[in-house]
């Protein structure tokens, strides 16, 4: 009985398990104001701090470090990224503290992602905008062109992210009209591609990536990663 009344009880202290679904193909007519109005909010022409940070290294990823969320590798295989970041810190009187620009190479994809951190977060923590390309191209390719940015993201104070992906049909599925979205993930484009300038991101990760192996590591064994730091 009393073991009974032991299991009765740690099961009545077990919290309650909530879980969010985002629909990033479709987020809500709410949703996409509240998208348009943060993006709104990031400075057009940034103006940053004497504070930087530049850093770069190879990240090795096998069966015996799996990521949640990720599919597991086959058994056997490793995946491995050169990655290169770029951080700046704006000043005191702006809405937001730093921004973080991130570029990662893999044996099939490339990824620039640039995130904007608020300083004082009440309700808008941070924003998050990616795109993607393929390695057929080089990184000095994609970063000489406008990819059109494939997800914006906004992480919230107390409540469930935002996002708005660019979603395509599957295999017997028709693609998901997101003619009404167009005007956010352009604003978004535009973010990334101002950024991009301001940080120095062309020159810098062209260097950087010039460093690990010719930017070829991609596909060799795991190393000691490295990395740089200036400030």
């Amino acid at each position: 009985m009393t073991l009974v009344v032991a299991a009765l009880a740690s099961a009545q202290q077990q919290p309650p398990v909530k879980v969010n679904v985002l629909n990033v193909c479709k987020p809500s007519p709410d949703e996409q104001k509240e998208l348009t109005s943060a993006l709104s909010k990031v400075p057009g022409k940034p103006v940053f701090s004497k504070d930087y940070e530049v850093s770069r290294g190879h990240s090795t990823l096998d069966q015996s470090t799996p990521i949640p969320g990720m599919a597991p590798l086959p058994p056997g295989a490793v995946s491995a990224a050169d990655w290169v970041r770029v951080r700046r810190e704006f000043p005191d009187a702006t809405l937001f503290s730093n921004v973080q620009y991130s570029f990662s190479v893999d044996a099939t994809n490339m990824v620039e992602t640039l995130v904007l951190r608020v300083r004082d977060p009440k309700d808008l923590m941070q924003i998050s905008i990616e795109d993607s390309a393929s390695t057929v191209a080089s990184a000095a390719a994609m970063l000489s062109s406008s990819t059109p940015v494939s997800r914006v993201k906004l992480e919230r104070f107390g409540k469930a992210s935002v996002a708005l992906a660019r979603c395509s049909g599957g295999e017997g599925t028709p693609a998901t009209d997101q003619s009404a979205f167009e005007p956010i993930l352009h604003d978004a484009s535009s973010i990334m591609e101002r950024y991009r300038d301001a940080l120095g991101a062309r020159k810098i990760v062209t260097q950087e990536l010039a460093r690990l192996d010719g930017g070829s590591s991609t596909g060799a064994p795991a190393k000691t990663g490295s990395g740089s730091k200036k400030k």
